[in-house]
């Protein structure tokens, strides 16, 4: 992954976060008003919230993507990550997996949660690679695409031999 840096958000990243995100949606869902609302203005719903958004970015280009939620005071939610396809396989979703994890201690976050669909298989693999197992989902989530909850302690993740320390 010589090259490739995961940085915080910029505003000038941020259609990259909402085409990154339209591309994977669509292609095996579809935008629903929770996404919308994300994806259209995201420092006022996450960065501004005591989120983050961080991006791998290759020769000043963002090729994918990951957010934090704030949940409370502990916990943060793993949201729109992405992976542009053309660069999908390389090892960038597990990087910005570890790095968005990083960042999260950083903030304070003690568990990361996150919501996905059991037809994502590579997405679900990626998650339990960096820790996370399944939990009881509540019944309403904001998104009809949500099957399965997962959630990871920090206290439980070791990011000493992970490549998350590429930020600059």
């Amino acid at each position: 992954m010589e090259g490739i840096v995961v940085v915080e958000y910029d505003k000038k990243y941020q259609q990259d976060f909402e085409q990154l995100n339209r591309a994977w949606i669509e292609k095996y869902f579809r935008v629903e008003p929770a996404d919308e609302y994300v994806l259209l203005k995201p420092e006022e719903n996450i960065i501004n919230k005591g989120g983050a958004i961080l991006f791998a970015v290759s020769d000043s280009v963002a090729i994918g993507t990951a957010g934090l939620r704030k949940v409370d005071a502990v916990t943060y939610e793993l949201i729109k990550m992405a992976v542009h396809e053309n660069f999908q396989g390389k090892g960038i979703g597990e990087l910005l997996g570890y790095a968005a994890l990083e960042k999260a201690r950083e903030l304070g976050g003690e568990r990361v949660i996150l919501y996905s669909n059991t037809r994502l298989k590579p997405a679900l693999s990626l998650y339990r690679k960096l820790g996370f197992r399944e939990i009881e989902m509540e019944a309403s989530t904001g998104y009809v695409r949500s099957d399965i909850k997962m959630e990871v302690s920090l206290n439980d993740v070791s990011l000493k031999h992970h490549p998350y320390k590429m930020f600059i």
